[in-house]
């Protein structure tokens, strides 16, 4: 059976693409970061998400491979988008089909709202 964790916004398996295939591994986890495409994404926030994935795996690393720790992996990650939104390193794909704003409200900058964020 193939171990997995989806989160809204992560989804993790224990399985390798092979010729657009995921197949069952228990050395290699595929990482899907926001696959509704609900932010817009920069190379360097999307790698510091890829730095964090790595670093999650590493603190696993002799545990079992188990659906538990995948979703604590995937849980850890969804706190990680959050944090870079609230950063302002990250921002809500507002022409995307999916606008439910699961991380909270978007920041519109307006010169009412100039220093209250």
């Amino acid at each position: 059976m193939l171990l997995k964790s989806t989160t809204r916004h992560i989804r993790i398996y224990a399985a390798q693409l092979q010729e657009n295939e995921l197949v069952e591994s228990n050395n290699v986890l595929t990482l899907d970061v926001d696959p509704d495409n609900e932010f817009n994404w920069n190379e360097d926030s999307l790698q510091q998400v890829y730095r964090k994935f790595d670093d999650l795996v590493e603190a696993y690393n002799g545990q079992d491979l188990t659906e538990y720790n995948l979703r604590r992996i995937g849980s850890d990650l969804e706190h990680f988008i959050r944090a870079l939104l609230q950063n302002g390193r990250l921002g809500y794909n507002l022409q995307g089909r999916v606008a439910n704003y699961s991380m909270g409200l978007p920041r519109v900058e307006s010169p009412d709202s100039d220093g209250k964020y």
